[in-house]
């Protein structure tokens, strides 16, 4: 039986004041903090150890997985950071208010934006200085086709999937412990391939923040066990 555990980051300052935050590289807050101390305990407590680690390249969920090591002792541990686990890129949405914007366009076209598959949010055009800020971030450098002006889950799926198949799941196959700390919407595109959730029910899915959620999973990297660590 291989362990895989799927982390999301803590509260960051832009969950706190309720922003779209995608590819932006926001901080934790002192909330976000203790999160991330409280899921390293929970790890420590029932007993896990790993053996690689993979994050995003946003700090948010890198400095959740150094947390949670340290608390673990585990600070030794390899980590790999890839910019295909980064949360999706929420486009021309980037840094508003969300309570804002329900005001503005509707609460309906809001969940629409946040919540639907595939239906994508505004572009952030090109021209934008948040955009140029990110196309000149060389950790994007390798991106194909440049960093995106938007991504649906759907989209954000298609880049994840790849990734699991070709450097995670094999990694796994070989009976190797892999605690992954990334976002809402990269750890959704891993739950729905792992637990076969239908394209309609995956974005209402809800991930809690800093709770380590635990798959125990046969030689076909099935789940047998899956749990959420209090």
């Amino acid at each position: 039986m291989t362990a895989l555990v799927l982390l999301r980051h803590g509260q960051s300052v832009w969950n706190r004041q309720d922003r779209f935050t995608g590819w932006v590289d926001v901080d934790l807050t002192e909330a976000g903090v203790a999160e991330a101390e409280r899921a390293g305990d929970a790890l420590k407590a029932g007993g896990f150890d790993f053996d690689v680690c993979y994050t995003s390249v946003l700090k948010r969920a890198v400095r959740t997985l150094w947390i949670a090591l340290d608390r673990m002792d585990r600070m030794w541990l390899p980590v790999i950071r890839d910019w295909r686990l980064n949360e999706r890129h929420y486009g021309g949405l980037t840094g508003l208010n969300k309570q804002e914007m329900r005001e503005l366009h509707g609460e309906e076209q809001v969940h629409i934006w946040r919540r639907s598959f595939d239906t994508p949010p505004p572009a952030l055009e090109r021209s934008d200085p948040r955009w140029q800020e990110q196309a000149a971030d060389r950790r994007y450098t390798e991106v194909p086709g440049g960093v995106p002006t938007y991504e649906t889950l759907k989209l954000t799926i298609e880049r994840v999937r790849p990734y699991w198949d070709a450097e995670i799941a094999p990694r796994v196959r070989l009976g190797e412990r892999v605690l992954i700390s990334a976002h809402g919407n990269s750890l959704r595109a891993l739950i729905k391939y792992l637990e076969g959730i239908s394209d309609e029910d995956i974005p209402s899915f809800e991930i809690a923040t800093g709770r380590p959620r635990v798959y125990e999973l046969d030689g076909e990297l099935k789940p047998v066990n899956v749990f959420d660590l209090d």
